[in-house]
């Protein structure tokens, strides 16, 4: 990665996509989708767990990237609460591979200052997975060139839920008081409340959904569509997306209603 990285300029908004701080014109938080590495496999004639281990390799490259890039946050998609229902060698290799990835890049990433979270439900996780996770996030804590926030046995609508009852456990125990109650107040209690608001969802293979992945999120967000399946992923493509980003006006609801009442 590069030590030239873009300062922590602006504080975070506690997943409040409404927030008056805007974004600056680059993209400041991307999350990515990782979708196609069965389909590489198919079309090599190769076990899915070779596409899986070549999609890793996608992910070491273009979370180097990103950092070169300019950006500050990147989430990634990486098992959802729905993928439980995969063949349970192909779970066994998902989680193999999150440890092996942590492991084998825990040191670089913690020299070049980056710090690592996984968002998402731990109950299900058996200890050794949890070991891993919890030593890469404590070793990289006090990190802030570069966020990596891996989501992990998370889903959208699992995650808006458990807040929730964590937000109606505030109110009720007075922590949070009446005049508090909204939206922003709300999303701090997401999984995500620590980071800044998403500017761009990016999903490869060109699927054209977000399967339930930063639904709250994603309220603002961009959405760019790649046909390239994960495993050929890099910083190229990174880039071209983030291009197509700065492309376009976001206008957060406010230019579309202003064009309403002039043509009224």
């Amino acid at each position: 990665m590069s030590p030239a990285l873009r300062p922590q300029g602006r504080s975070v908004n506690g997943g409040d996509p409404q927030a008056e701080e805007r974004p600056p014109a680059g993209a400041r938080h991307v999350a990515i989708i990782m979708d196609g590495n069965g389909r590489w496999a198919k079309k090599r004639a190769l076990p899915r767990s070779l596409g899986h281990r070549a999609g890793v390799n996608a992910l070491k490259r273009t979370v180097e990237g990103a950092a070169e890039l300019g950006l500050e946050w990147m989430t990634v998609f990486g098992f959802s609460t729905e993928n439980w229902s995969r063949p349970a060698t192909e779970i066994a290799e998902l989680m193999s591979l999150l440890k092996n990835y942590v492991r084998s890049d825990l040191a670089r990433l913690e020299a070049e200052g980056a710090r690592i979270r996984v968002i998402g439900r731990r109950s299900d996780l058996s200890p050794d997975v949890l070991e891993v996770i919890e030593h890469a996030e404590e070793r990289t804590r006090n990190n802030d060139r570069f966020h990596l926030q891996v989501a992990f046995n998370y889903g959208g609508r699992a995650d808006i839920a458990e807040a929730a009852g964590r937000y109606a456990a505030a109110i009720a125990s007075g922590a949070v008081a009446p005049d508090e109650v909204g939206e922003r107040a709300f999303g701090r209690f997401l999984s995500t409340a620590e980071g800044p608001p998403l500017d761009l969802i990016i999903r490869t293979s060109g699927e054209r959904r977000l399967s339930n992945f930063l639904l709250w999120e994603a309220a603002y967000a961009e959405l760019v569509f790649q046909d390239v399946l994960w495993p050929d992923y890099g910083p190229e493509h990174l880039k071209a997306a983030l291009e197509e980003f700065e492309s376009r006006e976001r206008r957060y609801g406010g230019a579309e209603v202003d064009d309403v009442l002039a043509a009224g």
